[in-house]
């Protein structure tokens, strides 16, 4: 065993097991099999690394990224799937990202708003999923309207629907599933941002941030986490271009 091994091992798999944090909240990365378990380009992902690494796997299973996030001080994840944004990178390291997602609005059919920017506007309320990846982009960028803020992405959802709020922001994929059960809401055509969904570990792990860095590209290069997301049915989710 090299040096380098044993580093990538001590930050990746300490004890020789790897846990990856596996989140729920972005049906596209991860969801729950009929049998309870989780699957998704995510949990895919972070098998195939383990085999790598020739490890046990052990998945914790969050309901929102933020809530992935706000674990990392509690040590119970080595490695996790996050969105690239600046405020995370402060305490994690990126990988280049797997896959590309686009954050839009969820408004009422009836809604005069056609355009992603048409929400920026005084007094308009949107509801978000705290600590989301498009949370944190709006909360940069949006000069005008007021986020309102649920536990979860899906939560975000209720809250916009229960409130009567006049968006609910998130990913486009099940955006577009709740507007296809009720004809009462629509997506928006357009996006606020590209959501880039990487692989991440604790920013103190440079060892195992490089072989994460390489495996993630490997992986893309294969094909694996095309086929992996046509098998879960995801096949219009875009694959992120090689670094």
């Amino acid at each position: 065993m090299t040096s380098l091994d044993h580093a990538v091992l001590q930050d990746l798999a300490p004890e020789g097991v790897l846990r990856a944090a596996i989140n729920f909240g972005n049906p596209v990365l991860a969801q729950q099999a009929p049998d309870g378990s989780p699957q998704g380009v995510s949990v895919a992902l972070a098998k195939a690394l383990a085999q790598e690494l020739d490890v046990q796997l052990e998945m914790v299973t969050f309901d929102a990224a933020g809530k992935v996030f706000s674990a990392l001080e509690e040590g119970v994840w080595s490695v996790a799937f996050l969105a690239i944004e600046p405020v995370r990178e402060e305490q994690i390291a990126f990988s280049e990202p797997y896959v590309i997602i686009e954050g839009t609005y969820l408004v009422a059919a009836d809604s005069t708003y056609q355009h992603v920017q048409d929400l920026d506007q005084s007094e308009l309320k949107i509801a978000v999923g705290r600590g989301a990846a498009y949370d944190l982009f709006l909360s940069r960028t949006l000069k005008h309207a007021q986020l309102e803020r649920a536990a979860t992405s899906a939560g975000a959802v209720d809250l916009y629907i229960e409130q009567a709020l006049d968006a609910a922001a998130g990913v486009r994929q099940p955006l577009e599933k709740v507007a296809a059960g009720n004809p009462s809401y629509r997506v928006l055509d357009g996006a606020f941002t590209s959501i880039r969904q990487a692989m991440a570990v604790p920013r103190a792990c440079e060892a195992g941030a490089a072989f994460v860095r390489v495996f993630v590209e490997r992986k893309k290069a294969e094909g694996f986490v095309r086929t992996v997301l046509n098998e879960n049915g995801q096949t219009d989710v875009t694959v992120a271009p090689l670094a």
